[in-house]
């Protein structure tokens, strides 16, 4: 992409784990990049020391409120609106289906899925003004095939899905491109929980490709989906997973 410089991007969760990995990447790629946290800022409090074109973010993807004063900022530092919004923030969590509470049902979903509905629908507005910009969600594996333990997660990651082939219907004619990256097994902080069962190690020895994946093949799939050469793309899930599962 040749101008870079009139794209700002938000990664939500981009202080960790595969987010970390996203944020790095278009930093690395010249990218102004707003990295976005929740708890945890010292991934992206690092980043913003190597990179002057980081800047940490709070958002709180529960709080539509938090959401909005968050694309404040980053229009105030900036001084230009988001144009690549990757919705990478999300929570797990193991639980056997029948012990999963409301309480664990709501927030899963509200994080994981309306998260994302309430940033695409808070940056949209000034994409459609530009006629340009990208939606890149990263949904999971887990999404299409289902959940054992992550009934939950599983539920709310197939939804974005759903929701990032809405949004290639109702907005690619304004140039805004809408895609979904679905990760298999890729080693990061979120996915060692799930490694550590002996489910989770059965699940490996039936990878294909006979490894896990990692951060650094995940970001360079959203670096194309965001890039122009990608511009033709929308509508679609990259299953990025060794082979795990195929359609």
């Amino acid at each position: 992409m040749n101008n870079k410089r009139n794209h700002i991007v938000l990664v939500t969760g981009g202080s960790r784990g595969i987010g970390y990995g996203i944020s790095r990447r278009f930093l690395q790629d010249g990218f102004s990049v707003a990295v976005g946290y929740c708890h945890h800022p010292e991934g992206a409090e690092k980043l913003a020391l190597e990179f002057p074109n980081a800047l940490p973010v709070q958002i709180d993807l529960e709080e539509r409120k938090s959401i909005r004063s968050a694309l404040a900022r980053i229009r105030e530092h900036f001084r230009a609106q988001v144009g690549i919004l990757v919705n990478n923030g999300a929570i797990a969590q193991e639980k056997p289906f029948l012990t999963i509470t409301d309480e664990d049902w709501d927030r899963m979903l509200k994080i994981n899925l309306a998260g994302p509905f309430a940033l695409t629908q808070e940056t949209l507005p000034s994409m459609i003004e530009a006629g340009w910009g990208r939606i890149i969600n990263i949904s999971s594996i887990g999404g299409q095939w289902g959940g054992f333990n992550q009934v939950h997660y599983a539920a709310a990651k197939a939804g974005l899905i759903s929701f990032t082939r809405s949004m290639a219907k109702i907005y690619s004619a304004d140039g805004i491109t809408s895609n979904a990256i679905a990760p298999g097994l890729v080693e990061t902080d979120m996915s060692s929980s799930e490694l550590a069962t002996l489910a989770g190690q059965e699940k490996v020895k039936l990878i294909p490709s006979r490894r896990l994946g990692n951060v650094e093949e995940v970001a360079a799939a959203v670096a194309f989906l965001a890039s122009d050469e990608a511009g033709y793309i929308t509508g679609q899930t990259l299953n990025l997973n060794g082979g795990m599962y195929f359609v």
